[in-house]
């Protein structure tokens, strides 16, 4: 692996962590601007790291240039038809955890994110984009790429798909955010463009928002009932 690839994963780590470390001083110290502390510097560690890790990977996007990558009408076609594989793989993950292992239906983690979110609307932008472009080139370029230069695919989007899932700090949803994961993989080697799997990734996740903004909580819990909610791959 490439020296710069570790330097990308550790600064995904460091951004991760920074989150944790200012989280808790900030509920520890400055409880009455907790809300507000926590977004702002999530707002300035994505951006952070987004401009590193950018500037990281830049021989890379010189390279894709010049490989046989689908060009920008299919990488189009595959984000949209990604879209509909994602939802679907999601949907039979949900439908597995709710009715074989009985895991509630419903995540935490969305429903954190969409608290933070009408506290301060500009937050969706993470989301929306800044984790779905950071999130891709980690697990996807760089994790699944390496992987999948020493195994057979299945066993380089399992691993990454898994590593991904970990990462989201909801165990009992594995499934799902392995699933859709996996589907990631496979978008990326089809089209050999990372930005196939972000734009799917920002898709679904702009899905949820939108969807999540534009019901009332009593709806929220009504959807959760019947196994409709869209869980967060953030």
């Amino acid at each position: 692996m490439p020296r710069r690839y570790w330097y990308v994963i550790l600064t995904y780590i460091l951004m991760q962590v920074s989150g944790l470390i200012v989280s808790l001083a900030l509920i520890t110290f400055t409880p009455d601007i907790y809300t507000e502390g926590v977004i702002y510097w999530t707002l300035i560690s994505f951006v952070l790291a987004l401009v590193i890790i950018l500037k990281l990977m830049k021989p890379d996007m010189a390279m894709q240039r010049g490989n046989e990558a689908i060009g920008v009408g299919g990488m189009i076609i595959w984000s949209v038809v990604g879209v509909f594989m994602a939802l679907f793989a999601q949907g039979l993950a949900v439908v597995i955890e709710t009715k074989i292992f009985g895991v509630p239906p419903g995540s935490e983690n969305t429903q954190f994110i969409m608290e933070i979110a009408r506290a301060m609307p500009i937050f969706v932008i993470v989301p929306m984009l800044l984790a779905p472009i950071l999130e891709e080139i980690v697990f996807r370029k760089i994790i699944f790429g390496t992987l999948y230069k020493r195994m057979n695919f299945f066993f380089a989007a399992l691993l990454s798909a898994l590593i991904f899932g970990i990462i989201h700090g909801e165990p009992e949803h594995l499934l799902i955010y392995a699933s859709i994961g996996f589907v990631f993989s496979f978008l990326y080697v089809k089209t050999k463009r990372i930005l196939t799997p972000i734009l799917v990734h920002a898709g679904m996740n702009s899905l949820a928002v939108i969807g999540q903004y534009s019901m009332t909580p009593e709806e929220i819990q009504k959807q959760l009932e019947q196994l409709q909610t869209i869980l967060f791959i953030m």
